[in-house]
């Protein structure tokens, strides 16, 4: 299934109106996290899957990537991203993940910020990202945490007079799609365990080397006080590998 949820007009509004649409990287919560994750970019070649407005093929060229290519399915996406970019050595193309076709070792860096927890087939994607990568090449990815994908409701448990008792998880041994919601839009979500996450990439070819599973920075916590509750159970996953 290529799911592409962007284009959809009342969709694609409300998400250029969340924080991260608006303010780029640094209002992105995880961003500090994945940022320490990555390899130094100069020189490299670098392929951002789920491009969206293309925040993460601008950086790379700002720390001196050699070539960026973004993919996204989304036209909208897309569109915007060029309109946002003065770049040539930044190319855009419209592409579902599941159809990337590069050649052998084509890129050094492959960048992912949480868009495979979209694609059906992980493994698929895996096996296609090692061959796309040099040897010595870096896989930084983020999906959402399975402890927040494992039920579709994707919600807190709340008390009577609707404060937030626990964060429940349930079903998390049950991997395979989640029909769940995202501002406002039925949405499709495909939930692995941790280690089906790992164990794929390992199966595929890569080594892992650091995972992270970021909290809010205090910065973010002083800034907004409703951040508290973002401490009390990981939302996102993020996984540095490496084609050794």
């Amino acid at each position: 299934m290529k799911q592409n949820k962007y284009d959809d007009p009342d969709f694609f509004a409300a998400y250029s109106q969340m924080a991260r649409s608006v303010g780029g990287l640094d209002a992105a919560g995880e961003w500090p996290a994945l940022r320490a994750l990555l390899p130094a970019l100069k020189g490299k070649r670098v392929l951002d899957l789920g491009c969206g407005l293309g925040w993460h093929c601008r950086y790379a060229r700002e720390m001196g990537a050699e070539s960026v290519i973004g993919v996204d399915l989304s036209e909208k996406m897309i569109a915007r991203a060029k309109a946002m970019t003065d770049d040539s050595a930044i190319e855009y193309r419209r592409l579902a993940i599941e159809d990337i076709d590069f050649a052998p070792g084509q890129f050094d860096v492959v960048i992912s910020s949480l868009a495979l927890h979209y694609v059906e087939r992980f493994d698929d994607a895996c096996h296609s990202i090692f061959r796309f990568l040099a040897s010595g090449g870096s896989l930084v990815l983020s999906v959402e945490h399975p402890i927040f994908t494992a039920r579709a409701a994707q919600d807190w448990h709340y008390g009577e007079g609707g404060e937030r008792l626990h964060w429940p998880v349930d079903d998390y041994q049950q991997e395979g799609k989640r029909d769940t919601g995202f501002l406002g839009s039925d949405v499709v979500k495909y939930h692995r365990t941790t280690a089906t996450l790992i164990n794929t990439l390992i199966e595929a070819g890569f080594t892992i080397r650091k995972l992270s599973e970021p909290q809010p920075t205090e910065e973010a916590l002083a800034a907004s006080p409703d951040m508290r509750d973002e401490t009390r159970r990981p939302i996102f996953l993020l996984i540095a590998a490496e084609k050794n």
